[in-house]
């Protein structure tokens, strides 16, 4: 249920390898593969992949992510029918949110601004966190002051981002929003005219 499907040209942007390992199996083997294999070993995750075709070549690569079972994880739970169900929705719930994630063009604004990282996309909680609790602020504030607006004030809370920020990248970026919002919103009440005009509020200052 959680098969992300990320393309090999956003993979390569991703991973500033455009101009690097030009045939697909140095690419596969140099980055793919490490990246892959840190991640099953140092994370709670276990990480495969295929590789999707597009006339010769490889044109995406879909990821298929599942979290390690551990000795304390409740595995009683799993006769529990009512439980099985619960959880069944709950993972098709993220999954959705998941793959909503993987396509918003602001976790592209969050990767070029390096508030999030190839290796964080993996944790599919934090993209499912993101799509359902920050995503929804970042259309408020782009309804009203455009996506340059919210170019804008990612590009301000990375300047001003502090180490402890990136334990919970989450719920340090709906915070930076939700203090952001009302001072845009009170902006426009202020003066009409500046709705259509970007500006950075006293929250940015």
């Amino acid at each position: 249920y959680r098969n992300p499907s990320i393309t090999v040209k956003e993979l390569r942007e991703i991973t500033d390898t455009i101009n690097e390992y030009t045939r697909f199996q140095s690419f596969e083997n140099r980055v793919l593969k490490n990246a892959i294999e840190e991640i099953n070993a140092h994370t709670s995750f276990n990480v495969s992949y295929e590789k999707v075709k597009k006339g010769r070549s490889i044109d995406s690569i879909v990821f298929h992510i599942e979290k390690k079972r551990r000795a304390d994880d409740n595995s009683y739970k799993l006769e529990d029918t009512a439980f099985q169900v619960d959880k069944k929705q709950k993972e098709q719930s993220e999954a959705v949110l998941v793959k909503q994630a993987m396509e918003s063009k602001y976790t592209r604004l969050l990767l070029d601004n390096m508030l999030l990282s190839p290796y964080e996309m993996t944790d599919t909680s934090l993209m499912a966190g993101l799509q359902a609790h920050v995503y929804p602020l970042y259309d408020e504030l782009k309804a009203l002051r455009g996506l340059n607006g919210v170019k804008d004030h990612l590009s301000y809370v990375r300047a001003k981002q502090e180490a402890y920020s990136k334990r919970n990248i989450a719920k340090y970026l709906k915070k930076a929003i939700e203090q952001y919002l009302p001072t845009v919103k009170l902006q426009d009440l202020e003066q009409p005219e500046r709705a259509s005009v970007r500006g950075k509020g006293e929250i940015h200052e």
